[in-house]
């Protein structure tokens, strides 16, 4: 039938994602892009628009991949806000081990790359943050943090995670980053004096 699409348009926005993932914004080029999804440069815009629109599309697949694991390992009940970081940390580490996708975290990357993206492309990064962080800090307090040692460890948490992402950029293994994690957890069982 005339105008049917002759590929899966979600397999080659997954496709997207990887690439953006791999690359980061800045170094993922057209090029890239029509060789990780099988598209040509016509498919390409006729299907997601310019490469800005493709990566905005590309980063809410990624949320909606993997924020709702967070979503279910912080929904408890956690019996302390240990607990409850070990669990946010604990979906990190198994994205990170995933052999399927890049090492790191496309949110990290597009964060680290903040200045390449058009408006709309920071306001997403931004948000999705955001809400990650609105998200630690509601269940560190059901789980019995008060309110300004959640805000306090939200943050730690939110921010191991994204170096956890830069570290596995580098190299380090998974014993290394598991073992940052674990560290960071116990924060909460005793804060260190700066988050007195």
């Amino acid at each position: 039938m005339a105008g049917r699409k002759q590929f899966d348009v979600d397999e080659a926005l997954r496709r997207a994602m990887l690439v953006f993932w791999r690359w980061g914004y800045s170094e993922a080029s057209i090029d890239r892009l029509t060789e990780g999804t099988g598209l040509g440069r016509g498919s390409l815009y006729g299907t997601f628009g310019d490469k800005s629109a493709l990566f905005r599309k590309s980063l809410l697949r990624y949320a909606e991949t993997y924020h709702p694991l967070y979503e279910r390992a912080l929904s408890g009940p956690h019996p302390s806000p240990e607990a409850v970081m070990a669990a946010y940390l604990r979906v990190a580490l198994n994205r990170i081990a995933d052999p399927a996708v890049p090492d790191g975290c496309l949110l990290t990357m597009s964060a680290a790359q903040l200045q390449a993206l058009d408006a709309e492309g920071q306001a997403m990064v931004r948000a999705m943050i955001d809400s990650l962080r609105a998200m630690l800090e509601q269940a560190l307090r059901a789980a019995g943090a008060g309110e300004q040692d959640a805000a306090e460890l939200a943050l730690c948490t939110l921010a191991t995670n994204k170096s956890l992402a830069v570290l596995s950029r580098s190299g380090f293994s998974g014993e290394d980053l598991a073992t940052v994690a674990a560290a960071t957890a116990r924060v909460a069982r005793r804060p260190p004096p700066l988050l007195r």
